[in-house]
């Protein structure tokens, strides 16, 4: 036989559930502030090392950007989680996920324009932090104890 609901424990629920959303928020907000500050660094190097002909290192310099937005994402998440407490996840657990975003991002806007990888690693990146606190609420729901413990996450 099913057990029924109390009104308060979905209260509680729903409380938490909302407390997830905000925190999800402000942590996609951080990780977004930090990939442009260091986005902003690439692009002031990239500036400054345009008069350089070699072709090694324009591949460098367009190949480093989706890496260096990408570490820039983690970095925003691994900060807010330091500072909350919440999860002990390694950097490049975090890593992974912007990275493929970025990388998608950069690759499906560069054909329109080189420079215009930035909107395509934004956009991609954004959504990969908030796939992974998706797929990690989600895991953490289905775990009996209410926790995701994998390669370090808790």
């Amino acid at each position: 036989m099913p057990v029924k609901r109390r009104p308060l424990d979905m209260k509680r629920k729903l409380a938490r559930n909302l407390q997830y959303v905000w925190r999800g928020l402000i942590k996609t907000a951080l990780s977004l502030f930090c990939a442009g500050v260091l986005y902003t660094g690439w692009l002031a190097a990239f500036l400054l090392t345009s008069g350089l002909d070699s072709s090694i290192v324009q591949v460098i310099r367009w190949l480093s950007a989706p890496a260096i937005t990408a570490a820039g994402f983690a970095a925003g998440v691994a900060i807010f989680e330091h500072l909350a407490g919440v999860r002990k996840t390694g950097f490049f657990g975090i890593f992974l996920w912007p990275l493929s975003g970025c990388a998608v991002g950069a690759g499906a806007t560069y054909w329109f324009g080189p420079m215009l990888i930035v909107f395509g690693m934004f956009a991609a990146g954004t959504a990969s932090v908030i796939i992974r606190e998706v797929v990690l609420h989600v895991t953490a729901i289905k775990s009996p104890t209410g926790y995701h413990i994998k390669n370090g996450e808790r």
